[in-house]
């Protein structure tokens, strides 16, 4: 039986939220600015790029290509290549993305500084 969230929460929501948490996540958002960046990147230069670990890579590769967003060519040479590239989509998604990504530069000092007062806050309240 749903519970009373699921009741209340519109269809559209519950979609928009399934995209945005697949799309949104740290690993595809860096994933879309490189290849927006540089381009078809093969697996092991986005790894090195992204500094991700092989499987990480992996799984948000096939999420992206299954969304639509990453385009995966094989090429049967040997040793075999397999290149990404962003497709219509995901040029699409990618301005949005650079925003994103341009924003957290820009606010990261502001973010640390936040992130310094709470903490000094909460260790204060913790040991009194």
């Amino acid at each position: 039986m749903p519970d009373a969230t699921q009741k209340t929460q519109c269809p559209e929501c519950q979609r928009i939220n399934e995209v945005l948490s697949r799309v949104g996540d740290r690993w595809s958002v860096l994933i879309v600015m490189s290849l927006g960046e540089y381009g078809v990147l093969r697996f092991n230069e986005l790894k090195r790029r992204l500094g991700i670990s092989q499987r990480m890579l992996s799984l948000t590769l096939r999420e992206l290509e299954r969304d639509g967003l990453v385009s995966r060519t094989y090429h049967p040479t040997i040793p075999p290549k397999v290149e990404y590239a962003l497709t219509d989509l995901g040029h699409s998604f990618l301005e949005p993305v650079k925003a994103m990504g341009y924003w957290a530069l820009e606010n990261l000092p502001t973010i640390d500084a936040a992130r310094e007062i709470y903490d000094r806050e909460a260790a204060l309240k913790d040991s009194a």
